[in-house]
């Protein structure tokens, strides 16, 4: 058997060789069962290895760690005087478990219970004083996936980060609130080191709305209170949640990346469009040349956020088109009553779709149709689709030349939107008995735009970074 030397320092041997040992023991049991042909639990050694892997790495942690802390009398942080209060061991939490660090408490100088500081916090840019940066980055990435239950299993299947559902949620929340107040500075950091494909030749913008069922006070009835009743009553109600994105196409119109926005309904949608408008900017930065669409629903009150934020003497000429899909969405009940049934409204239909495609006047044969159909008051159940239908393509007259946007190549249809409502907030904030308050629903659906947008790993790097303080030790009394 060939003999390895590793020379470990003196300090560290206490805490690296006992699991450096185990790890190797479990190979070498492994391996001369392998060898001896003997039947063998690979699933087994498989947990066996990673446990003995955990314990190296927390070995690991808890040498570095240790390393960062300074006990001394006194000492400034950058500038400021500090007094040493208190020295005590403390939880730090990594992937592979929590391991237990001594650490000096600092107070500054002058101070009566004022906050205290250490050092192995500081210097490590823990998340919640005891939450290693990617320890933390990793929960609040299981958090914005699913609901803290679902994190919890989750890890536990991995065999990683074992902690408590509890601990997700607040630890997730911990990074959220980190992140929400800082978001513009980072997404302009983040578009400004965003590389435009070379084949980009537009850029689409779009807003929509979609409920999220929110938490909120219930006034108590008059009266004494019934038995058992509950001390703060809420009601779970639906509020107009945002969705945005900025999508850029190539030459065909067909998309080649989404960058994906929303907030809460108490949140600002303003500052939303402004998001959007900013990252449009940043790109025709670089590429002057790309086509701008903006691309929504009827809803005037889309627009009216969408104008207000990209006018022309920014942007210069600016497309402005509703969708296509829900063009067709208004045509296909009043085609039913024109035609009389599904069978026969279904070649009426395709021929307007066709039309709307390929002629610029499209929108206004259309219209002539359906006012010449007769039919316009023509009711089914509380709805009349003719009406609605000349309604829709009056009130949007000079948003429906997709003839023209499509010889210019560009996208026709807000598809990237509607799928970012579901994804974003249907899949995550809209299941079977959730509610939401503003704020942590903020945290998650801003981290879970990110986790969409491929700009995670970027935008945690920025929230996550800590600038270490400027230690020097001096003695120095309260």
């Amino acid at each position: 058997m060939a003999t390895i030397v590793i020379e470990i320092p003196d300090a560290l041997k206490p805490i690296v060789e006992p699991s450096m040992r185990a790890y190797v023991d479990a190979v070498e049991q492994q391996v001369r069962a392998g060898e001896a042909r003997r039947r063998v639990d690979y699933a087994g050694f498989e947990v066996k290895l990673a446990e003995a892997t955990a314990a190296m790495e927390r070995a690991g942690h808890q040498a570095a760690l240790s390393a960062l802390d300074v006990d001394a009398p006194g000492l400034t942080l950058s500038g400021v005087a500090y007094t040493r209060v208190g020295r005590y061991q403390a939880p730090y939490k990594t992937p592979a478990g929590p391991v237990p660090v001594m650490r000096s408490l600092y107070r500054r100088v002058g101070e009566r219970n004022g906050e205290t500081v250490n050092l192995v916090t500081l210097r490590s840019g823990a998340v919640a004083d005891e939450w290693l940066p990617d320890t933390a980055k990793q929960m609040a990435h299981l958090l914005q996936l699913g609901p803290s239950r679902e994190a919890e299993q989750t890890a536990q299947r991995l065999g990683r980060l074992p902690y408590s559902r509890s601990s997700f949620e607040r630890v997730g929340h911990a990074v959220g609130e980190m992140y929400v107040p800082r978001r513009h500075d980072i997404e302009e950091i983040l578009i400004g080191s965003f590389e435009v494909p070379d084949e980009a030749a537009s850029v689409s913008v779009s807003l929509d709305r979609v409920t999220v069922p929110m938490e909120e006070p219930r006034p108590r009835p008059p009266g004494r209170p019934r038995k058992n009743a509950p001390r703060r009553p809420v009601d779970r109600v639906f509020r107009m949640a945002y969705c945005g994105t900025v999508t850029l196409h190539d030459a065909d119109g067909e998309a080649l990346h989404t960058i994906r926005y929303g907030c809460m309904p108490l949140s600002d949608a303003e500052a939303l469009c402004t998001s959007l408008a900013g990252d449009v900017v940043a790109m025709r930065e670089r590429r002057p040349d790309l086509h701008v669409m903006l691309l929504c629903d009827g809803a005037p009150e889309m627009w009216n956020l969408l104008d207000a934020e990209f006018d022309e003497e920014t942007f210069g000429k600016v497309h402005r088109l509703i969708d296509f899909w829900h063009a067709v969405e208004k045509l296909a009940p009043a085609a039913k009553v024109i035609a009389g049934d599904d069978e026969a409204s279904k070649p009426l239909l395709a021929r307007w779709k066709l039309l709307l495609r390929n002629s610029s006047s499209a929108r206004a044969k259309i219209l002539g149709e359906l006012h010449a159909s007769g039919k316009e008051h023509v009711t089914v159940g509380t709805s009349e689709p003719v009406h609605e239908a000349i309604t829709y393509f009056t009130n949007n007259a000079k948003r429906m030349d997709y003839a023209a946007a499509r010889r210019e190549r560009l996208p026709i249809g807000s598809g990237n939107v509607e799928a970012t409502c579901k994804t974003l907030v249907g899949q995550r904030m809209k299941r079977s008995g959730s509610r939401w308050k503003n704020a942590t629903g903020d945290h998650v659906l801003h981290m879970r735009a990110l986790s969409l947008s491929d700009r995670w790993d970027a935008a945690m790097g920025i929230t996550l970074r800590v600038t270490p303080p400027r230690i020097e030790v001096a003695a120095c009394s309260a």
